[in-house]
């Protein structure tokens, strides 16, 4: 059962890389054409290439601790479609506002990784963003039909402390207790240096002084060449499709949709700094345009005066004219972390709890050495916008790596001993409806021996 944990586990952290890898632009017909089907169920079906996918995956993702043979991956993806039939035969509902906002997080997501979204477009075959949202929703929807189904089956499911000594005690008798990686909690001050009135003012003359020449015959692309802060100028000619679905802010998504053709817009502002459009073409829902984007300049003295300011509220932390939360409240700049003491939250679990093995290397550095209570070192932090700051860091609570105990982690062993009884409970029930579902496994799977009846057969 342990190991089933892991692996299902590992299945639903990776479900929605590991499908896009699966994806590509020829049809769903062709797919099915030159790839073998391994099994239906109900009206679900796994191809013969997913099982292979999705091992690589699932190894790669448990850093190769977890190996399984192609029948123990089929099984799994076999609960998995069950489940997804059956959400759909009980009726449980997803509402398509919710698919929509959870495929525009993954977006920003891979955008992250890869660099941009567009990198993520081309290297997996998709026509354009459009295309690739409209398969992200059809993996989403079938991930929170499978999510909502389980939280069903298993609502009224709970442990005893009775029931998690005994999963303790039992772990503990056959040597296999878990090792919990070492964890902190941080907070963060931040204090923002911002570009001055004049400054912002000098930028945007300077950009109507550019529409003006514009205007007059001169090529944005060029001017773009010469002006833009914008890295991606010189790509596709320096012009971007905007459609009002695009991942791009939205003060540049109404700026492209107020242009007539050849129309050269007002400076205007975004996170990234100082902007003007021209439109080229219209074409159907999508508008083509360039920009030039400019932005403004922090002079030294100002970064000096906002590290001056850390510096100073540190002085007055550490000799205890202020707590760290009352300063944060006070003086720090970060919206996002301003009112919860500056406590950081795990953008990948949405929990205040990092796993300190698996954070980002630069944070890694920062944090690595610092014990409970004490502040880090002020540094200077730049965000992918432009935004300069200087923060410093606090550890709010630390555990080191440590074999699981039975007092110190008890929340963490109840929620294992629950997961264990929730799959027990998901097992009964697979049990019963793989009788009353239509399953086909195809030759090359009837050799494999499952831990659930799938072929059917009788008992002996």
């Amino acid at each position: 059962m342990q190991f089933r944990t892991r692996v299902l586990k590992s299945i639903n952290c990776v479900a929605l890389i590991i499908a896009l890898v699966m994806i590509s632009k020829t049809t769903y017909a062709q797919k099915v054409k030159i790839d073998g089907v391994g099994v239906v169920v109900g009206k679900n079906i796994v191809l013969d290439s997913d099982i292979e996918k999705f091992k690589i995956e699932l190894e790669k993702n448990s850093e190769g601790k977890i190996k399984i043979s192609d029948c123990q991956m089929m099984e799994q993806l076999m609960l998995q479609k069950l489940i997804a039939h059956h959400a759909v035969v009980d009726s449980i509902i997803v509402a398509d506002v919710e698919v929509n906002a959870q495929v525009e997080r993954n977006i920003q997501f891979f955008a992250q990784e890869f660099g941009s979204i567009d990198k993520v477009v081309e290297q997996y075959g998709f026509n354009d963003l459009e295309d690739l949202k409209k398969e992200l929703f059809k993996i989403e929807k079938e991930n929170m039909l499978i999510q909502r189904e389980q939280a069903s089956i298993t609502e009224n499911v709970d442990v005893t402390p009775e029931e998690v000594r005994i999963y303790y005690n039992g772990l503990k008798e056959k040597n296999e207790l878990p090792e919990f990686p070492a964890e902190i909690q941080i907070a963060q001050l931040v204090i923002k240096a911002a570009p001055t009135k004049e400054e912002d003012e000098r930028v945007i003359n300077k950009l109507k002084q550019i529409k003006k020449e514009i205007e007059n015959g001169s090529s944005i692309r060029m001017k773009a060449i010469i002006n833009s802060d914008d890295p991606g100028v010189t790509q596709n000619g320096g012009r971007y499709p905007v459609s009002k679905n695009a991942n791009l802010v939205r003060e540049f998504k109404e700026a492209a949709f107020s242009l007539d053709i050849n129309q050269v817009s007002e400076p205007f502002k975004t996170v990234y700094g100082y902007h003007i459009m021209q439109l080229h073409e219209i074409r159907g829902e999508t508008r083509i345009v360039s920009h030039i984007l400019i932005k403004s300049e922090i002079p030294q003295a100002t970064l000096d005066a906002a590290k001056k300011k850390v510096e100073d509220i540190r002085f007055d932390i550490e000799s205890g004219k202020i707590s760290f939360e009352e300063a944060v409240e006070k003086y720090s700049e970060d919206d996002d972390t301003k009112n919860n003491g500056g406590l950081i939250s795990n953008p990948y679990t949405g929990e205040s709890v990092f796993d300190l093995t698996r954070m980002d290397p630069a944070m890694y550095a920062r944090v690595n050495d610092l014990k409970k209570g004490k502040l880090s070192d002020i540094f200077y932090d730049e965000t992918q916008t432009g935004e300069k700051m200087f923060k410093m860091i606090l550890m709010k609570e630390r555990t080191d790596t440590h074999m699981a105990d039975l007092v110190d982690d008890y929340v963490k062993i109840q929620s294992l001993a629950l997961q264990k009884k929730k799959e027990e409970t998901i097992a009964k029930w697979s049990k019963n409806k793989i009788q009353d579902t239509y399953i086909k496994i195809s030759k090359d799977y009837q050799k494999c021996t499952f831990d659930k009846n799938w072929k059917k057969e009788a008992s002996k």
